[in-house]
């Protein structure tokens, strides 16, 4: 994927979460009390944590993972407790560096092991993975990206991938709307709404070719977050 659109977004996406939001994303991920808004965006995000764990094997011993869009790594670290060999990996160096630490703190028990790496979550060389979790990364992305983004994950994957996107209702179009009209500089990357029947008719001609089914799928509401994740299978 070398088209300008994805390359450009992904440097507004580095740039955010590794320089203006590291101190804000540290402190949401971790038990530090926050505000109220942030408190809803917390709550959504560890429902959403607990979903798509819930879609992986309980016993991953002899499994790899791509934790793609890692973050502070707590995904990561609950796959690797259940023996996963984990490749946990983030564009923020930043938010990396945090979750080897974290990781570290904890003295790396469970059968698994992380490694932490900054980059790309769509480099080929990563190698092959039989589980990859997309939690909120791919969100910032229009469908075609998102499609693109599948197509190379699933060329490289053998059971599952689970991911989440922004799901177009009328409340987050008129936030995504006024997001466009006010832009701040400390503001994140605006999510992109996307339809859910379009990218399902997207992944079907993606991935479908390639032996790739839709499975379960929930939308998750708290507060400001919505989410919605989707598992798919080969």
């Amino acid at each position: 994927m070398n088209s300008t659109g994805y390359l450009q977004r992904r440097e507004q996406i580095e740039t955010y979460f590794d320089r203006t939001a590291a101190q804000a994303w540290e402190r949401l991920t971790s038990n530090a009390p926050v505000g109220r808004i942030r408190a809803t965006v917390r709550a959504g995000r560890d429902q959403m944590r607990a979903t798509l764990l819930s879609w992986l094997p309980q016993d991953m011993r002899g499994m790899r993972l791509l934790d793609a869009g890692c973050g502070t790594g707590a995904l990561a670290m609950e796959a690797a407790g259940r023996g996963a060999e984990v490749l946990a990996i983030d564009l923020s160096p930043t938010l990396v560096k945090l979750a080897a630490e974290r990781y570290s703190a904890l003295g790396q028990g469970g059968a698994g092991r992380i490694d932490f790496r900054s980059g790309d979550m769509l480099a080929e060389e990563l190698g092959h993975f039989d589980h990859v979790v997309a939690m909120d990364s791919l969100i910032h992305y229009d469908v075609p990206h998102m499609v693109e983004a599948m197509q190379r994950l699933a060329g490289r994957t053998s059971q599952s991938i689970l991911f989440t996107f922004a799901p177009r209702t009328p409340a987050l179009a008129v936030m995504h709307g006024l997001g466009r009209l006010f832009p701040r500089s400390d503001r994140s990357p605006s999510l992109t709404p996307v339809s859910e029947p379009v990218l399902r008719r997207g992944l079907e001609q993606g991935i479908g070719p390639l032996g790739w089914r839709e499975g379960s799928t929930l939308r998750i509401k708290s507060g400001f977050y919505t989410s919605q994740a989707w598992q798919w299978h080969a």
